[in-house]
């Protein structure tokens, strides 16, 4: 019988660094720290948190890694590229036959050097794809489809496929585009979505709510978290502007990335009267400042499915807010909005669909939705992910159950 290798996890992000990636790869490398040998590559510098070391806990491993802004996209591709190189190293000189090694599609260089190490030394891997790349760059006009940069990835992409033994999706609409590539087949994949990071609970609208006690508007919609290349800012400022003669509806704005900055630059020079920043929120004030809006406002491209699912998505239901989600019907959060009755679904690039929502929702949201939210996201919760978590990975140490294509 087969000795039971170690888990080796490897992320650009983790603790202390403070994203919502980091945060989930915190969670699943501790959980299987519990009864595992578990070593985690980091790319982030500095102390870890004391909850995350001592006894029982991962060892982490820092790899000297450099982040350039979002916007830097030569400085940060290339800054990309080194990171996964020496991670790649790094997998060379730790892993032993057997080992298992898990990772994520940020940046989307290192499922690529984690694929490669692991087959290399008879490991196995897994991959949780939180986007999909070159799907990603299309969406966000980044990259033309049928280009040939499309069609390298996409070979690419055939490869890795091919020698990953699992690849874990948080939405059930990445089925279909994973099933497009020659290497992959419908036994590697395994669903478990992410989780709500908050506790689900219904928070009562208060009006000594830090952030709303400067508002005057009896209704604020609001938009949180990490604006990426995937969203689309200007749907969420045009439907302001078409309702900024509606006093009663306020847009409250808090978060990061380049959709942030180019919603402060649409405001510098409209300075709609609805629509209000704050500053980016610590973890300390999240669940208050949640609770602050009456409905929360996700804004994609179009053709996000299959491509990204929201993380906050779920910490919006926990605090029993409805929302509306810009984005095709058919994709994950789109089907639990749906499905639950959470909220509204409009078509990306239609700011007045969007406008209209907020004023049906203005005068539409009552308990039962909140009620409703609520009892959604307690249905994602962390220890079920959890436990789906170690299955797989008991399932890829004992080599049972997922063919291996050598």
């Amino acid at each position: 019988m087969q000795s039971e290798g170690k888990i080796v996890v490897a992320s650009q992000h983790y603790p202390p660094d403070t994203s919502t990636t980091a945060a989930i790869m915190a969670e699943i490398a501790c959980h299987l720290a519990v009864g595992h040998e578990v070593v985690v590559l980091s790319g982030s510098p500095g102390p870890l948190p004391a909850a995350l070391t001592g006894s029982g806990k991962p060892r982490v491993i820092a790899i000297k890694n450099r982040m350039a802004g979002k916007a830097a996209l030569v400085r940060r591709g290339a800054s990309e590229l080194l990171f996964a190189t020496r991670t790649f190293f790094a997998l060379i000189r730790e892993l032993r036959r057997g080992d298992v090694v898990l990772t994520v599609t940020a940046p989307f260089m290192l499922p690529y050097a984690v694929a490669a190490a692991a087959w290399l030394k008879g490991a196995r891997s897994a991959l949780i794809m939180h986007d999909l790349f070159p799907d990603v760059l299309v969406m966000a006009g980044l990259l033309k489809p049928g280009s040939i940069g499309m069609k390298m990835m996409r070979a690419a992409n055939s490869l890795m496929f091919r020698a990953l033994n699992a690849v874990i999706t948080i939405g059930r609409d990445a089925e279909r585009p994973l099933l497009s590539y020659s290497g992959m087949t419908r036994n590697k994949i395994r669903f478990i979505p992410n989780w709500a990071t908050i506790a689900p609970g219904p928070r009562p609208l208060t009006s000594d709510n830090p952030f709303r006690t400067a508002l005057s508007a009896r209704f604020v919609v609001g938009l949180s978290g990490n604006l990426g290349f995937t969203h689309d800012p200007e749907i969420v400022f045009e439907a302001a502007r078409i309702l900024k003669g509606e006093p009663d509806i306020h847009f409250l704005l808090s978060g990061w990335g380049i959709g942030f900055e180019r919603l402060k630059q649409l405001q510098a020079t409209a300075n709609l009267p609805n629509v209000s920043f704050v500053a980016r929120v610590e973890d300390s004030e999240l669940e208050a400042f949640l609770a602050a809006a009456n409905l929360w406002v996700i804004p994609y491209r179009k053709d996000v499915a299959g491509v990204s699912v929201p993380s906050r998505f779920y910490n919006l239901l926990a605090v029993g807010r409805p929302v509306v989600l810009v984005s095709e019907p058919e994709a994950e959060a789109a089907l639990t909005v749906v499905e639950n009755r959470l909220g509204w679904v409009v078509t990306p690039g239609r700011p007045d669909q969007l406008a209209e929502a907020i004023r049906i929702a203005s005068r539409a949201i009552d308990g039962a939705m909140a009620e409703r939210a609520v009892k959604a996201a307690a249905r994602f919760d962390r220890k079920t992910a959890m436990n789906a978590y170690v299955a797989l990975i008991d399932e890829l140490l004992r080599n049972r159950g997922i063919v291996e294509q050598r």
